[in-house]
């Protein structure tokens, strides 16, 4: 046998009992909704488009490239996407860890 009693000893509903209302929330009420990617988010986007479409073309379009420069095409092919994964995976982590700590 529970009921919710006031500090007078009355019965009723608490004052201080949680009420959930929809859109509401108590996280960031003083700070502004970010907009946009911010230049963190845009630097991103041009890794990746460098990562998927720039890299990959050059190496469709011209794929004896590596050879002008004394690298073996084997070597190259092997190579050429390490470069861009590595460049892709740092700079994903980087954007991320400003946007956690809320930088830009």
């Amino acid at each position: 046998m529970s009921s919710d009693t006031t500090s007078g000893g009355e019965t009723g509903t608490r004052s201080d009992a949680y009420v959930h209302r929809p859109g509401e929330t108590d996280i960031g009420r003083d700070e502004p909704e970010p907009k946009g990617f911010g230049n963190r988010g845009w630097i991103l986007v041009a890794v990746v488009a460098l990562c998927f479409l720039v890299v990959p073309g050059a190496v469709y379009l011209v794929p004896s490239l590596p050879a002008e420069f004394g690298v073996p095409y084997l070597a190259a092919m092997l190579a050429l996407p390490m470069l861009p994964a590595v460049l892709l995976g740092l700079v994903a982590v980087w954007s991320m860890t400003a946007a956690t700590r809320g930088g830009d």
